[in-house]
């Protein structure tokens, strides 16, 4: 329906599949994934919780699904038998199935990674990862996280119906993240702000604002967390060190 008459159309519609995420034979997670980028998506969610890296990684397709299968040093293994998750996650949600309140608060490692960062660049990231979403413009259903480097610009984009996943597959797709900021399309919850600690990343650029936890979470992990970045305004939350400027809004 469009100026109040009626016309066929089709569309362009994002897939949405479960995917397990199998460890060492045993499953740990089910999240509902954009089917693409698999490979990414095991290491980043490997980085982010705290598993290290994996030895092997293979994509499976089932009838009713698709398998990320990876293998872990037993070392890794053992650890992750202690904190085991059963997870069926629809895609808004990324602590689904945790165990423990514990678990859902918990402790991230300090970004010692420095990057300084100017009003330009950041505009620049965003205005970047807006144009590189090939799949969002298609669709107009899927969540986009992007890698930019202050020398190199907007290097990497991943793109799935969970942010989470999105954020998970970058990670995957970028073995050193300290070296530039992460940038987001979607709002910044805890969740968001840990995997980025996890993953070393000392700067998150996003569209939308955090949460009173993210920004928490972020001032103790010594992140500069820049939100509501929306052409040449953005404020900030947390370490203001890292930006050049005079123009911004600072409401750490």
């Amino acid at each position: 329906m469009s100026n109040g008459r009626a016309r066929k159309a089709s569309r362009a519609l994002p897939e949405e599949v479960p995917v397990a995420l199998v460890y060492n034979g045993t499953t740990q997670a089910v999240m509902m994934a954009t089917p693409g980028d698999l490979e990414d998506f095991g290491r980043g969610f490997t980085r982010t919780e705290g598993l290290g890296e994996v030895e092997s990684i293979e994509v499976v397709t089932h009838p009713k699904g698709i398998e990320v299968q990876m293998w872990l040093p037993d070392a890794q293994a053992e650890a992750l038998a202690s904190r085991r998750r059963a997870m069926a996650g629809p895609v808004g949600c990324g602590l689904c199935g945790i165990d423990s309140l514990e678990e859902a608060d918990r402790a991230v490692p300090k970004v010692a990674a420095e990057l300084t960062l100017t009003a330009p660049q950041i505009a620049n990231a965003m205005a970047a990862l807006r144009a590189g979403q090939a799949l969002h413009d298609r669709t107009r259903a899927v969540h986009g996280a992007g890698f930019f480097e202050p020398d190199q610009g907007l290097v990497t984009v991943r793109e799935d119906v969970g942010r989470h996943n999105a954020l998970d597959k970058l990670i995957g797709a970028t073995p050193d993240t300290t070296a530039g900021a992460i940038v987001l399309t979607s709002r910044v919850s805890v969740e968001m702000v840990q995997k980025a600690a996890m993953a070393g990343a000392p700067v998150v650029l996003a569209v939308s604002a955090p949460t009173t936890l993210a920004v928490e979470t972020a001032e103790a992990a010594d992140i500069t967390l820049v939100a509501l970045a929306r052409d040449d305004t953005f404020e900030i939350f947390t370490h203001p060190h890292r930006i050049h400027t005079e123009d911004a809004t600072d409401v750490a």
